[in-house]
């Protein structure tokens, strides 16, 4: 499907999942460099907020798990209930730009390689875009971007809104168009209305399990889930304000209680007959995160989502995403 929108003619995006999270600590300048060099067409900053309004990338708010932060301030630890959810940690809105610059990136799941835990700091959507724009020029082709909002009800209910901020540095760095490389990305419904208002920039809502609701339905006590919202009828009304459905693998390949996978659904038709594009997420190669389908082979997997006709991939190993692009275009040419 061919919609007016950034991306590559005829070819599924490969989307750089937090860099090359599969290779090198998420969000980390190391591992952005790696996802473009291995193939990725855009980068994927999530965006925190710090106490002083700087945006910080960062894929959610407690950064216990993904910096050193336990380490270098032991006392800071708190209790705060975010989306409802009481969580223990360390938060970037309790920091200044210039202390998270004190902490070092490290690997968050234990299976992972943490011999680069330490190297990298903490970046901010600024130095992302710089990097984007370098190594646009430096691998001759444009490396778009692809920022999320991390909990946007959240930030808002304590003064430090997200959107405002978003929308000056997008401004800021030539984003602010239909064809820009660049999609904002978020699980809140309301937070890409009201961003539809504020940037012309192309926007995706992402869509979490079926029984989940946007957060900022709880709080508005709107009944409707991410699977209601899967229905063409409110496809439709998506479309008026976004240019695309992020949507769990899940929506669109449903697994069964054992793992193993079920029919695929008729989302992604129905949301190219509603206009969008469809960006599913997250393809990861580790043996743990396939369906026993795809007898650990993760190409077949990327080979059956991209046969079904979407129009990216958010993957935490950009190359074997960029392989699979490769032996699927290879495939498609060649028929009949």
């Amino acid at each position: 499907m061919t919609l007016s929108v950034p991306g590559l003619a005829g070819q599924p995006l490969i989307l750089g999942h937090r860099g090359a999270a599969g290779h090198l600590p998420e969000h980390t300048r190391s591992g952005y460099i790696l996802a473009i060099a291995a193939g990725a067409d855009y980068i994927e900053p999530d965006l925190v907020s710090t106490r002083d309004g700087e945006l910080i990338v960062r894929h959610e708010n407690d950064i216990s798990e993904t910096t050193d932060v336990a380490q270098k301030y032991p006392a800071r630890k708190t209790r705060k209930v975010v989306d409802g959810k009481a969580i223990d940690g360390w938060f970037t809105e309790d920091f200044t730009l210039a202390e998270i610059k004190t902490l070092r990136a490290r690997e968050r799941l234990p299976f992972r390689n943490h011999a680069h835990d330490g190297r990298d700091e903490v970046l901010t959507l600024q130095e992302v875009i710089d990097l984007a724009k370098r190594a646009s020029t430096e691998f001759g082709r444009t490396i778009g971007i692809y920022p999320e909002t991390k909990h946007p009800s959240h930030f808002r209910s304590i003064g430090l809104p997200l959107e405002e901020k978003l929308v000056a540095i997008l401004k800021a760095n030539g984003y602010d168009a239909p064809d820009a490389p660049c999609f904002i990305q978020s699980f809140e419904y309301g937070n890409l209305q009201a961003l539809r208002t504020m940037i012309s920039t192309p926007l995706v809502f992402l869509m979490e399990a079926a029984h989940r609701q946007p957060y900022d339905f709880v709080l508005a006590g709107d009944p409707r889930t991410y699977g209601d919202l899967t229905h063409p009828e409110e496809l439709a009304k998506i479309a008026r304000f976004t240019q695309g459905i992020g949507p769990s693998k899940r929506l669109i390949v449903p697994a069964k209680a054992d793992r193993t996978l079920a029919a695929p659904t008729t989302l992604v038709a129905d949301a190219h007959r509603a206009g969008l594009l469809v960006h599913p997420y997250t393809f990861r190669d580790e043996p743990i995160f396939l369906a026993p389908d795809y007898a650990a082979d993760p190409q077949t997997e990327y080979l059956q989502f991209f046969r079904l006709g979407v129009d990216a991939v958010f993957s935490d190993f950009p190359d074997s995403a960029f392989r699979a692009r490769a032996r699927y275009l290879s495939e498609r040419s060649s028929a009949p």
